[in-house]
């Protein structure tokens, strides 16, 4: 059964963010998405994964961080200070929205977002359950950052993610939270190959009905 759906604008500072919120009937729990450099609240990968989330009763906001302009400009798309910020608006604002106030909220971030939403579990511990990272670039939270993290944390990257997937290895080490790393065999950077997305969805979707349920 499709979630109750609204479109929603969330105030960062002297910008006004665009998102969609789809909340179930029996929600256990809400997930804000993180999308990456280039990517907007229409992504379809993304979509999908959220689409399989409210299947088990999680609720969704996708959101585009960036406004039009500002996507077109190289150093605001990898400005992860400035997407963090984002990020922790909408945080915020899931705090207020009565539909969801009373959950515990997961992160899934993709590329660069994935950096936001790490900056932000580490400043935050107390306000993320979770955080997965889909052929995310967490080396650019940052060593500090990424050792303060506590959320329970998986990264997924394609097998064949050449260059991300050493990076993703890299910066797994200086977790020192719950955390797991899940390589699909034979997936490059967006997933597209048959089988690729559905068994990203399943990865997240069970860390994130595992982690934030629990937590309820």
């Amino acid at each position: 059964m499709e979630a109750n759906q609204q479109e929603v604008r969330i105030w960062a500072g002297n910008v006004e963010m665009e998102g969609m919120l789809d909340v179930p009937a029996a929600m256990n729990g809400v997930v804000l998405f993180a999308h990456g450099s280039g990517s907007s609240r229409h992504s379809p990968r993304n979509n999908f994964v959220a689409r399989q989330l409210r299947e088990r009763q999680l609720g969704t906001l996708l959101l585009d961080l960036l406004t039009p302009g500002e996507d077109r400009d190289p150093e605001a798309r990898f400005d992860i200070r400035l997407l963090t910020e984002r990020l922790a608006a909408a945080r915020a604002w899931l705090g207020e929205e009565p539909a969801t106030s009373n959950q515990r909220v997961g992160l899934f971030g993709a590329s660069t977002g994935a950096a936001a939403a790490l900056a932000l579990a580490a400043r935050d511990p107390d306000g993320i359950a979770a955080v997965v990272s889909r052929g995310g670039r967490p080396d650019m939270t940052g060593a500090d950052a990424l050792a303060k993290v506590t959320a329970p944390t998986l990264f997924i990257v394609g097998g064949n993610d050449e260059g991300v997937l050493e990076l993703n290895q890299q910066a797994y080490a200086y977790l020192r939270c719950e955390k797991d790393f899940a390589i699909v065999p034979g997936a490059t950077h967006l997933f597209e190959e048959s089988g690729a997305l559905e068994n990203v969805a399943l990865l997240a979707t069970d860390w994130f009905v595992r982690h934030c349920r629990s937590l309820l």
